[in-house]
């Protein structure tokens, strides 16, 4: 008996795609209302520069344990109802942010918030693959790996002329609020999740979905059996570690140096903001035939360099040179991930492997996300400033550099198994 499927042939209009976008931009805005919120948090809750390293990272927590969970189980859950799960957890969880009294609690909400953030972003890219057709693809996954420093970036902005106005607790409501009306026009404009049914039954019988082909643990063992996606998962955690440490703290560094209001958002939304050049250029130059190996590698030698520029004592005199570092190392770190979410796929042991190795990827993210900026803090910490900073990241850098010459041999020996 043939088994044909209920869904629907791909919308001529890019708009659900877009709604899916945008409602990764405001996941992203949850995760980027810390940073600013830091300086604030430190006088009202008596945060320490190292429970600021861990509040920056517990969002990742979900990540860490949760992503291949998720990755595995989205196609089943339905993609649109995952997403819309994450968006409304996201806003009560950001609403029971603002009621904490003490770092605990508000450690314990942000955590959920990475649970929230988990439901969102990882079904986004397979969500856009079912919406969208192989010309646009490839383009709109390019802009959805923008999604997070587009959110930072606007939170790195507004926050400071918002926090002393009005204080944290108010920035927890309004992104509660704007969360939960994305939540709304993404239930409106994005297709419901739609089944695969065996042939049609006869009369008086009920439709029952198709059985999976490989079960989830043929399907997990197949993708971490398979090196490529571990050498993504690592890439992404030596990428996302020292990013999110390095934005994450340009609040905190340049109000140390005396900068305060519009000045202070806007130096430091403009050094997340360049970020999305890098992720969208990864996506032509990989159209126009660059291998993927190259701009990682590009990408960690840009990063490396733009940390020693930004925080070596040797610059300290020049402070536009230390600018020029931050902004050389975020926008050209932007190659990396934007280049990482094209190779998830490539690298994939099975076509019924992406969202695992997605997931997988993702994971190793989180981990990178959880363990940078508590380190960063410790070693700025120990040494008594943030002078040293450039040797963690670097040692980043230098790790990732090598996995780009595993992937690009990862990648030859694709070729040769077809």
């Amino acid at each position: 008996m043939t088994s044909v499927s209920s869904v629907p042939s791909k919308p001529a209009s890019l708009g659900p795609a877009y709604g899916v976008i945008f409602s990764g931009v405001v996941a992203a805005l949850q995760i980027g209302k810390l940073p600013p919120a830091l300086p604030e948090l430190s006088q009202t809750l008596g945060l320490s520069l190292m429970q600021s390293g861990f509040l920056l990272s517990l969002v990742q927590l979900a990540g860490m344990t949760l992503a291949l969970a998720v990755g595995l189980s989205a196609d089943g859950l339905g993609l649109k109802r995952s997403m819309l799960a994450g968006l409304l957890v996201l806003g009560f969880a950001s609403v029971m942010g603002a009621t904490a009294d003490s770092v605990f609690s508000l450690m314990v909400w942000r955590a959920l918030e990475g649970v929230g953030f988990l439901w969102v972003t990882l079904p986004a890219p397979g969500l856009i693959r079912k919406l969208v057709s192989e010309q646009h693809m490839r383009k709109l996954l390019g802009y959805w790996g923008a999604y997070m420093p587009a959110g930072t970036a606007l939170t790195l902005l507004v926050g400071p002329m918002w926090l002393p106005e009005w204080g944290w607790r108010s920035w927890w409501i309004l992104f509660a609020v704007l969360t939960w009306a994305m939540a709304f026009v993404f239930w409106r404009v994005v297709p419901a999740d739609v089944l695969a049914f065996a042939a049609e039954p006869k009369d008086g019988q009920v439709k029952t979905p198709v059985a999976k082909a490989v079960a989830w643990p043929q399907r997990l063992r197949e993708t971490l059996s398979a090196p490529g996606p571990w050498w993504v998962a690592l890439c992404f955690a030596m990428y996302s570690g020292q990013w999110l440490a390095v934005v994450g703290f340009l609040p905190s560094i340049y109000t140390q140096a005396g900068l305060s209001g519009v000045t202070l958002g806007l130096l430091t939304a403009v050094a997340a903001a360049v970020n999305m050049l890098g992720n969208m250029a990864s996506g032509r130059l990989l159209q126009r035939g660059f291998h993927p190996s190259v701009l990682l590698a590009l990408g960690f030698l840009a990063m490396g360099l733009g940390a020693l520029l930004a925080f070596s004592e040797f610059t300290q005199s020049w402070p536009w040179l230390r600018y020029a570092g931050v902004l050389l190392f975020s926008a050209c770190g932007g190659l990396v991930p934007g280049t990482l979410f094209s190779l998830a796929v490539r690298l994939a042991p099975h076509e019924r492997n992406v969202s695992t190795t997605v997931g997988w990827m993702q994971q190793g993210s989180a981990a990178g996300q959880f363990a940078g900026p508590p380190l960063v803090a410790w070693l700025a910490s120990q040494v008594g400033g943030w002078q040293w900073t450039w040797a963690a990241t670097g040692l980043c850098c230098v790790v990732g550099w090598i996995l780009s010459f595993l992937i690009a041999n990862a990648l030859n020996s694709q070729k040769d198994s077809v």
